[in-house]
């Protein structure tokens, strides 16, 4: 296997693992940067990759090959609506945002775990039939190299995750809306003066997080474990926010980490069909994405600076 192989076969897998990873972050850059912060990606990813399996499997008659597109919107908005937990505790009580998302971390997986138990009497879901599927863009694949490489057997949920970081960066930096958004999240009694409604702008953002952290957990649960148990969100929430700071809460750069993230999973998970990454113990490899995700955020975190007012409540009329 040449060089170039090794590439035709790394970086598609690289992007599809990291597609989930994408979704998430874009949704944490949202709430952060309306100055709330939501750690509890994780949980909100776990209610996303349950719901998208449970949809799939229940509707798969009715909706027929179209099943896993229409579970992401059923997958999202559910997600969106379990956000609003997040979104009153840390915005109308102002509860400590880290202890609530810790929450939301912890009764997303028991929520799911003991619904599939009543649903289906064991620790784990059925397997779906309808998964999403490979295809090659027409006229892209068949350009020399990078046609080969970015645009022969992709999935159409890495296209859409990529759409989406470049949409996220239009909203956030292009209009009206994004300004605001910004704006609560550095300053917001100057926010408040000027008439932008604080409150509203951060629940929309805190819902957007849900909304989205849920798609990326259909997306995973869909594409790649095809279906649902305890260890299939296994700390892929941590990642996505662990690239959300390594990408110093922009979404570019959250797209540039997840993709960093990805690769790192997806070596872990092929690194045994490349030479010479072969010969790496299996163990290393897989605690890889885990080690690395570590090592990003420790030697990190001091030069990344969260929005001003990430993390402080905001009470109207006082700073």
């Amino acid at each position: 296997m040449s060089f170039l192989d090794v590439l035709y076969f790394i970086i598609p897998a690289a992007i599809f693992y990291a597609a989930p990873l994408i979704f998430t972050a874009i949704g944490g850059v949202f709430s952060e940067r309306s100055g709330v912060i939501n750690i509890g990606l994780e949980g909100l990813m776990v209610m996303g990759a349950f719901i998208g399996i449970l949809f799939n499997l229940m509707f798969v008659d009715t909706f027929g090959a179209m099943t896993p597109w229409v579970a992401l919107i059923a997958a999202m908005v559910v997600s969106g609506l379990f956000s609003v937990m997040h979104a009153v505790a840390s915005i109308s009580f102002r509860a400590d945002q880290t202890i609530s998302g810790v929450a939301i971390n912890m009764l997303g997986v028991a929520i799911a775990l003991f619904s599939v138990k009543m649903i289906y009497g064991k620790g784990q879901t059925d397997y779906i039939q309808e998964r999403f599927i490979r295809f090659d863009i027409p006229l892209l694949s068949d350009i020399p190299v990078i046609g080969p490489m970015f645009f022969k057997d992709v999935y159409g949920t890495s296209i859409l995750a990529i759409g989406i970081a470049v949409m996220a960066w239009f909203v956030i930096y292009k209009t009206p809306f994004g300004l605001r958004l910004r704006a609560v999240g550095e300053h917001p009694m100057a926010a408040d003066t000027m008439g932008v409604n604080v409150t509203k702008m951060r629940y929309i953002a805190v819902i957007l997080s849900g909304a989205l952290a849920g798609l990326g957990g259909a997306v995973y649960s869909q594409s790649i474990s095809g279906e649902f148990s305890h260890t299939t969100i296994n700390g892929q929430g941590f990642m996505a926010l662990a690239a959300m700071i390594f990408g110093k809460w922009h979404p570019l750069g959250a797209l540039g980490a997840a993709l960093f993230f990805g690769f790192a999973q997806a070596l872990s998970i092929v690194g045994g069909q490349i030479p010479y990454v072969q010969e790496v113990p299996t163990y290393f490899l897989h605690i890889l994405p885990y080690a690395l995700t570590i090592l990003a955020v420790a030697g990190f975190i001091g030069k990344a600076h969260a929005p001003k007012a990430s993390g402080i409540p905001y009470i109207k009329g006082k700073r």
